[in-house]
């Protein structure tokens, strides 16, 4: 056995049975082993940001890591925006990375790089495998790494000798760390806090967004009279009907202070501490209030259920305690298209167990408001900020689920850094449906612009133009269709009700373009 087989015979034998992929040259002997271990998916992306978006989105919905197989450094480099992403979500990734055959490195051939450097950005554990016998040992390190916890990314890097000179042995399988104890006290003094009177936030984020954490966090909120709000971007929210609502925090740093009110306490649960996107002049950076106190329940490498129940029962808390969304549906829109209408449309028809994908950015701010007490449905975040996620990550989260509708709210903007997804919707047969939201412009950054000078005389015709994506206008119909997906456009509500409706009921990818007015 080589050390391509063994590698990938450890990954399944760990539980990873799925590998994004955009190989090359030093990666074909991986690729080759697929032959002798049919048990692993190999799923082609056209590019390296594809792959790595992919298992951010797959990582998110099955709790567990899928692989990536990239090429050298300038692959791993395509890849980093979305393992950034992936990283701030927590994911668990096991990044495969090929390199030059060992007796090669010295000669600096063209794509020679320092790919453990890069790797460090987005990776908590890097590990360069150096013997066939070793690669089952560091491929079982890797997952072991990936899942935490917390989840996280894993980069193992291997050289194609490695890959294809015998002696590989397949190592025993990988399983979880156990997670950091509790701690009474830290429970207690939180508990305290919580009863004392004083305005107290509860702040959520990560494993707490989900299941028995959420509703405890909930039940708890309630009986103390403690506000709870959600990260900005999380990972992935558990939401609609019979659900507890949360409220997000809210993007921008002044309206994030006023949701946090006079807060004396600030609860973090599997959440960093509040901070601004970006520095402003004169503003605050932590959105916190001044002079409040924030406490963590649990380390980031602890159990934030366990902790929640030690906390629930400190403050007498049950979980019938928590509050419920009501189930609700808007009308359907019909009409002017605008941002109000698409959110909407989805609202009044968005079926049960539906995944969502946010990438609409500014078109989609008020998409939670609206789809509240639509059917129970998971809403997957921008955690880590870099756009080019949407598409991919939907990728990821259709294959983890096939069962349950992937529906990704995109940007125009976002969608042209990785619209090669669509090509691997198609080749999978994805069921994914894309609403993208054409404004043709970078919206998000016009807004900053505004902000940041438009008191000093600043944004004029040729900053503006730098924000602007007409000219030529991009016809994502036709390059949707280019890539073998159905594809319409809506230029009114009544057609984007009538489509989304469509698609919706058929199983498979599509696309809808919304001319937003």
């Amino acid at each position: 056995m080589n050390g391509a087989e063994a590698l990938v015979r450890t990954l399944i034998a760990s539980g990873v049975d799925t590998c994004f992929m955009n190989p090359g040259t030093t990666e074909i002997h991986l690729v080759d082993a697929l032959d002798r271990v049919p048990e692993m998916r190999g799923v082609l992306a056209l590019f390296e940001g594809v792959a790595t978006g992919a298992a951010d989105g797959y990582g998110r919905m099955r709790g567990r890591p899928a692989a990536t197989l990239l090429h050298l450094g300038p692959g791993l480099g395509n890849g980093l925006a979305n393992l950034h992403n992936a990283r701030r979500a927590r994911s668990p990734v096991v990044n495969i990375v090929g390199d030059h055959a060992t007796s090669h490195e010295r000669h600096d051939a063209p794509l020679q790089s320092d790919i453990d450097t890069v790797a460090r950005n987005v990776s908590r554990f890097v590990r360069r495998s150096t013997r066939p016998e070793d690669v089952g040992a560091d491929a079982r390190a890797a997952v072991t790494a990936a899942l935490g916890p917390p989840g996280q990314v894993a980069t193992l890097v291997v050289p194609a000798d490695v890959s294809w000179s015998a002696g590989g042995a397949v190592a025993a399988p990988a399983s979880p760390a156990a997670p950091a104890a509790s701690d009474p006290a830290r429970v207690e003094a939180i508990a305290a806090a919580l009863r004392s009177g004083q305005p107290c936030v509860m702040l959520i984020g990560g494993r707490a967004c989900r299941g028995e954490a959420l509703v405890l966090a909930a039940a708890i909120a309630s009986v103390t009279k403690a506000k709870i709000l959600c990260e900005t971007f999380p990972a992935r929210l558990e939401r609609g009907a019979g659900r507890p609502p949360v409220d997000r925090l809210a993007y921008f740093g002044d309206t994030a202070l006023g949701q946090m009110g006079p807060a004396r306490h600030v609860v973090l649960v599997d959440a960093p501490a509040p901070a601004s996107f970006f520095a402003y002049p004169g503003a605050p950076s932590l959105l916190v209030p001044a002079g409040c106190a924030t406490h963590a329940l649990c380390s980031p490498e602890g159990d934030p259920l366990e902790a929640l129940r030690m906390l629930a029962d400190a403050v007498g808390a049950r979980a019938a305690d928590a509050p419920r969304q009501e189930a609700s549906r808007p009308a359907l829109p019909a009409g002017r298209l605008g941002t109000d209408a698409a959110n909407t449309a989805l609202a009044a028809l968005m079926p049960e167990g539906a995944i969502v994908v946010d990438e609409g950015n500014t078109s989609t701010v008020f998409a939670a408001g609206r789809t509240a007490g639509a059917p129970p449905h998971d809403w997957l975040c921008l955690s880590g900020g870099s756009i080019g996620f949407g598409l991919p990550a939907a990728v990821g989260a259709a294959i983890a689920c096939p069962d349950r509708k992937v529906v990704v709210l995109e940007s125009d903007g976002s969608a042209m850094y990785s619209l090669q997804a669509w090509w691997t919707m198609a080749r999978a047969g994805l069921d994914v449906t894309t609403l993208l939201l054409t404004n043709r412009s970078y919206a998000v950054l016009n807004m900053e612009l505004g902000r940041a000078v438009a008191g000093e005389g600043g944004g004029g015709p040729r900053a503006r133009e730098m924000l602007d994506l007409s000219r030529p206008d991009i016809d994502f119909v036709s390059l949707a269709r280019g890539m073998g997906l159905q594809a319409s456009r809506s230029t009114t509500a009544d057609e984007l009700v009538d489509q989304l409706g469509r698609a919706l009921a058929t199983t498979g990818p599509s696309v809808i373009e919304l001319v937003l007015a």
